[in-house]
This record gives structure tokens, C-alpha cells and sequence, in this order.
């Protein structure tokens, strides 16, 4: 039986604009094995997983749990756990890092803050510092979500590891199991899929100078669905690569076609038209899915930059 990530590579299933949407991600080391739904079923405390869940509900803070590569045994409770918090907006992307033995002193952070890119109460509550060292890559391992996650995500981060690529870590859940293995890329929020190693070191070497990879890329974390797919479709017409160049600025209409206004920080600007659509034949959405389905497509019908009247008007 053909897996899910299979049958949308064989169908050739675009993947732009399918990235997970968090202007903040908030990570807590959680050792050990993970369910389907990590924050309450892992060894962290479900009552601190499902507050932890309450306090990020409609900030534009997602809250993942990672761990190191490798087996991963029913083992204790650590002692000391890395946390890192990474606001993805261009412009004022960032990633700090802190430890804590007491994973509840994450509930002192002011969510609200921190979805809008204020890092202060992370710092206060957790000594948090800017992160110096390599780029983080999390790749989306959690077989209890989908069995794609775990045979493509866990060799995955294994061979980057090996490698010496010491920002690699497991990831809870990505979204788009279909495109496994997933991987997201901070301090900037890019979304990847389908990916391998090689690709993965590329992508890496690119952020450490400012810089994006759209090969491959599913999208900026900061932007909804359509933002995504304009944004990238921009970087590609235009060949701009500097993670802060462009800005999604404005959405207008609703599903299925939207325009976007994706911005320059020299000034010049797009309107991009997005159609969505299902992809077709109906396929499994995801490996335990029990029915078949049409999953959204982002499709870019229109890149056209504005003059500069047009775009004073807008």
C-alpha cells in the first residue's frame, strides 16, 4: 500500500503555500516518546500541555515539543530542557534561546506579547538570550500523526545530525504529513518539503546569510496560505532571495481567488492573484486517514508589479 507522501509525489502535488501559520513558535524539549497529540500525550504533564494550549489559543503563537535525534526510550524526566521562542515576521524575525528545570515557568510568558514579537517576558521568565548558534532545523518526526513522519522524518534528522548539523531537531507536528519529511527553518519560518539532506545543509548554509532557498520551500510561516504561495511566486519572478526583503501587506478577497500585495523594503510592490483550488484525483490526505480526499491547492494565476502610483494608492 502506497503512503500518503508517495501518492502526492507521484501526483506531483504543489506545495507551495502549505505551511503551518505561527508568527511565534515556542519549543519545549520533551524527551521520549510522543502521541499523536504530544503536548498532552508525552511525559510532560498533560495539564501543563493542554494550559499551555489555553494561554497560545489566538495569539499567533504555536507551541511545539522537540528532542535531539536518535532512539527514544521511555526514558526520565530531564533535568534541564532548552527552550527557544522565534517570531518569524520579516523585519523582526528573531530567535532566543533559554533552559529551564521547570517547564511551568513557561506559563509566565505573556503569550499575547510574544505572538506579536515582543520577546521581553521570555527573558524575564526564563533568562531567555538571543540564540547564537546554527540555525534551528526541525524536522517533523511524530509517527503517532503519521507513519510518513516517522520512516522519512526520524532518518532524516538522524543523517543531519551525523552530519554535524547542530541546530537538528525532532519537531511534534508540522502539518502537510503528505509532504514528508517536513522541516521548518528558524529564526526565519520557512516551511520545507520532500526534503533531503543535501537540500536541507543548502537551505542552512543560505539563512546563516540572510538568505532564502524556494526550492522546495512550502512557505513563510508568518503569512496565511495565500500569502505564502504570493510571496514565494514574487521571489521567484524577481529573483530577490534576502530573508527581509519582502512583506506580505494585504489579502483582499475570500476563498477561492484572492489579490495580494506583497511588498519590497525598497519600495516597489506586486499584486499577486492566488486561485485556490482541490487537488484531483481524490487521494488519503494523510496515512490514517479512513476516507479519501481533495486537499487545497495554492495556485499563483497572476505576478504583476504596480507603478509607482498604483502602488501609493494601495
Amino acid at each position: 500500500m502506497s503512503t500518503c507522501s508517495t501518492v502526492s509525489q507521484e501526483l506531483d502535488e504543489p506545495i507551495s503555500g502549505t505551511a503551518a501559520t505561527a508568527r511565534t513558535w515556542l519549543l519545549l524539549e520533551q524527551p521520549g516518546p510522543w502521541g499523536a497529540k504530544a503536548l498532552t500525550s508525552s511525559h510532560l504533564d498533560p495539564a501543563l500541555g493542554r494550559a499551555l494550549e489555553a494561554a497560545a489559543k489566538g495569539t499567533d503563537v504555536r507551541v511545539a515539543l522537540i528532542r535531539r535525534p536518535g532512539r527514544h526510550a521511555d526514558s526520565g524526566t530531564p533535568t534541564t530542557r532548552h527552550v527557544y521562542a522565534a517570531h518569524t515576521l520579516p523585519g523582526n524575525a528573531w530567535l532566543r534561546s533559554a533552559t529551564t528545570r521547570d517547564p511551568r515557568e513557561l506559563l509566565d510568558l505573556d503569550f499575547a506579547a510574544l505572538g506579536t514579537g515582543d520577546h521581553s517576558s521570555f527573558d524575564t521568565a526564563l533568562d531567555g538570550r538571543p540564540h547564537t548558534g546554527e540555525p534551528l532545523a526541525l524536522v517533523c518526526t511524530n509517527g503517532k500523526r503519521d507513519r510518513c513522519c516517522a520512516l522519512l522524518g526520524r532518518p532524516l534528522a538522524a543523517e543531519l545530525a551525523a552530519s554535524g548539523v547542530g541546530g537538528t531537531w525532532e519537531v511534534t507536528h508540522l502539518g502537510g504529513h503528505r509532504f514528508s519529511p517536513t522541516l521548518l527553518v528558524l529564526p526565519y519560518g520557512y516551511a520545507y518539503g520532500r526534503a533531503e539532506a543535501h537540500a536541507v545543509k543548502e537551505i542552512l548554509h543560505s539563512v546563516q546569510e540572510g538568505r532564502i532557498v524556494v526550492e522546495g520551500c512550502r512557505g513563510n510561516s508568518a503569512w496565511e496560505r495565500p500569502g505564502q504561495a504570493a510571496e514565494l511566486a514574487v521571489r521567484s519572478a524577481t529573483g530577490e532571495y534576502a530573508a527581509d526583503a519582502l512583506a506580505v501587506v494585504r489579502t483582499e478577497g475570500a476563498a477561492p481567488r484572492w489579490e495580494v500585495t506583497v511588498a519590497h523594503s525598497d519600495g516597489r510592490r506586486w499584486r499577486v492573484v492566488v486561485a485556490q483550488s482541490a487537488s484531483l484525483p481524490a487521494r488519503a490526505e494523510s496515512c490514517g486517514a479512513s476516507v479519501l480526499g481533495s486537499p487545497a491547492r495554492m495556485d499563483v494565476v497572476a505576478v504583476r508589479e504596480l507603478t509607482a502610483a498604483t502602488a501609493l494608492a494601495s
